[in-house]
Parts: structure tokens; C-alpha cells; sequence
């Protein structure tokens, strides 16, 4: 997994970005309309439920804006929201609340329908020992507020890219010539470049699990598009060998039974692909 540090580094770039994106050389229609001094104060509006999340990226948007800008906020990130119910305050300079309004609910409105989707998930795990996962299926360019957000919403994050962890998966595994000779491969790879990398090997058949096996050291086996028979006895195969996941078509109608297989682990990229944004607006409080 990525550094804190590594992680912070990709929220910089993605404010930076979006704020260049959207302001360029200027919000002239606030510079036409509003005294450069004026100042004023805004109030995040939910007009939905679900679960909030963005209010702490929110504050880095803000920061980056105008660092005179203050917040007070009133609902945390990660806890349940209704209609009606305010975030947060903004309070300072008018231009400097409106620069940073769209990034804002741009950025809230996705987290939150994210954490929201990913909260159904972990509360139908509930009693297993298993817990969901993202995966890579993520908007180019915000992959880190939308892993983010699946940790709000109580999920687990995947590997964040494809340089901090080895994943062979189907290509992987037939253009290198079959599973032994992918995971002989590897190992040699991590050993000549002194990298310290978790692999994960995924297995389309229960023939491909007793391979991966065979060859050890492996850290998660991706039990991929199995029915639920399989998983068991593929659960079964793999004991206490290594970490196991469940991937392919989980959804919220088969998570629990996929857990209830035994895994360790289930992945779906519906909860950062599919999601329908939640409703959020940033309103001027009136004096």
C-alpha cells in the first residue's frame, strides 16, 4: 500500500488539477459581480441520506483556496446523513467560498455515494469474518478521494496502483507461459530489483489454486468468478496457506454468501464504478 505521505502527495495534485481545471485565469463571473473584500458565509446542505465524506478534503480545498477561509464543521466524515441535515460553515471571503464551491460538491457528492455503497456492503458482512474490498475500477485522476472514501464508508483498500503490489491475473498468467512460470518469474524480478511486493495470484479453476500452491510464497489467492461450491472448496484447498478473495460479479444480492464461503476477503469495483452521486449543494447564509 501507498505511504501517507504518497497518499497526501496525490490529494495535492488532485486540488491543484481541479482547481486549475475549473478556475484558469480567473472566476470572472464572481470578479464581474463581487467586491474583490466582501466577505460572507455558506452552509453544506444535504438533500439526501447516506453517509458524508469528503468534509476533511473539503477543508484542504478550502486551504488551498484561501487559507483565511474558516470551517466549522458540524457532521464528521463517515456518519449518517437525511435531508436537511448541515456539514459544515465556510466563513470568509465571498470570491475565495465560490472558487472552491464546485470542487467542493464535485469531490462530496462522490465520496459520499461511494462511502454510502460501500457501507451496505460492510454492514451485510456483518458476523462473517470477512471483509470488502476496492479494486482498481476507479474515475482517472481521483483514484485517491474514491479509495478514501471506501475507507469512510468502512471498506478495505485494495492495492492502490500497479507499483505497489504484484497482481497476476488472467493476461499476466497466460502471456508469461502458465502460473508457474509467472510466479517463478516474479519472484526473480522482486529478488533483482530488491523490491518487497506482495503477490497475489488469481485462479480461474480449482487446478490453478493446487498450482499456486505448489509454487508458495504467495499472499492472497484471487478466487475469480468461482459459484459458491467452488469457493467452499476452494477455501478449503487453500487453509491456512494463504490470505483468499473473491472476486467477478459480486454484488449485493451475493456478498454475504460469498463471506459466508469463508473468504477473507470479497472485491467489487461497483462501489467506486457504480454509484449515483448524492445530492449536496453549498448555500450562502443569508444576514
Amino acid at each position: 500500500m501507498i505511504s501517507e505521505k504518497q497518499f497526501e502527495k496525490e490529494l495535492s495534485i488532485i486540488i491543484a488539477n481541479a482547481i486549475r481545471e475549473d478556475v484558469g485565469d480567473g472566476d470572472h463571473s464572481s470578479l464581474a459581480c463581487i467586491p474583490y473584500d466582501a466577505v460572507g458565509e455558506a452552509k453544506l446542505l444535504v438533500k439526501d441520506g447516506g453517509i458524508i465524506a469528503g468534509v476533511d478534503f473539503a477543508k484542504q480545498v478550502f486551504d488551498f483556496v484561501d487559507s483565511t477561509l474558516e470551517v466549522e464543521v458540524l457532521i464528521p466524515d463517515g456518519n449518517k446523513v437525511k435531508y436537511g441535515d448541515i456539514v459544515f460553515y465556510v466563513s470568509g471571503l465571498s470570491q475565495s467560498i465560490l472558487k472552491a464551491e464546485r470542487l467542493v460538491l464535485n469531490a462530496m457528492q462522490r465520496m459520499s455515494a461511494i462511502a454510502t455503497k460501500t457501507n451496505k456492503f460492510v454492514q451485510l458482512l456483518e458476523g462473517t469474518n470477512t471483509k470488502i474490498l476496492d479494486t482498481r475500477k476507479t474515475t482517472p485522476g481521483i483514484r485517491a478521494l474514491e479509495k478514501w472514501a471506501v475507507k469512510i464508508g468502512g471498506g478495505e483498500n485494495h492495492r492502490f496502483a500497479l507499483y505497489d503490489m504484484i497482481m497476476l491475473k488472467d493476461n499476466h498468467i497466460d502471456f508469461a507461459g502458465g502460473i508457474t512460470n509467472a510466479i517463478k518469474a516474479t519472484k526473480a524480478y522482486l529478488k533483482d530489483h530488491k523490491l518487497h511486493l506482495k503477490i497475489i495470484v488469481e485462479a480461474r479453476n480449482l487446478n490453478e489454486i493446487e498450482e499456486i500452491l505448489k509454487s508458495g510464497g504467495i499472499h492472497r489467492i484471487l478466487i475469480d468468478n468461482f459459484n459458491f461450491e467452488d469457493t467452499k472448496k476452494a477455501v478449503a484447498l487453500i487453509g491456512d496457506h494463504c490470505q483468499t478473495e473473491s472476486s467477478g460479479g459480486i454484488t449485493l444480492e451475493t456478498a454475504r454468501k460469498y463471506a459466508e464461503c469463508g473468504v477473507d476477503f470479497v472485491s467489487t469495483g461497483a462501489i467506486t464504478h457504480s454509484v449515483y452521486n448524492m445530492d449536496l449543494s453549498l448555500k450562502a447564509v443569508e444576514f
